[in-house]
């Protein structure tokens, strides 16, 4: 005699795959899609984010800067603690003004500067200039850890 499934058997286990197989189809998309949007939209209260100290310009000799560089050897070679940079301001038109001077005090890992203005009114964006090489001054000062 062969042996031969039982037809209650094959049919219970047909209905069962049937209810259950898109009962989890369902909840496996769902659990995808709910936690890409939930990542996409979701953000920290300002209340909650962290606090970070802004510095509003304009700022005045003997106030201490922050610049950001590209961090390329060129610019480690050409500027140097103590130099003098030249600060730039640019108009609608793309013309450069200059509007002050900083003095540059040191380097701060790999892409920022320290510096303090000894000349003009220097605002976050402006452009710090010595030869070829450009930094642009910021609006937050550094805490390397």
């Amino acid at each position: 005699m062969r042996n031969r499934k039982h037809p209650i058997l094959s049919c219970f286990k047909l209905r069962i795959l049937r209810t259950i197989l898109p009962v989890l189809l369902l909840l496996i998309v769902a659990g995808i899609c709910s936690s890409s949007v939930v990542l996409a939209t979701s953000y920290l209260p300002e209340s909650l984010a962290p606090q970070q100290e802004r510095l509003e310009g304009p700022f005045r000799s003997g106030e201490t800067i922050y610049l950001f560089y590209s961090g390329t050897a060129d610019i480690r070679k050409t500027i140097q603690d103590s130099d003098i940079l030249t600060v730039y301001r640019t108009n609608h038109s793309t013309e450069m003004k200059i509007v002050g001077k900083i003095k540059v005090l040191s380097y701060m890992g790999e892409v920022y500067l320290k510096g303090v203005v000894i000349e003009g009114e220097i605002m976050p964006n402006d452009i710090a200039r010595k030869g070829d090489v450009s930094c642009l001054v910021i609006s937050a000062p550094i805490n390397l850890r």
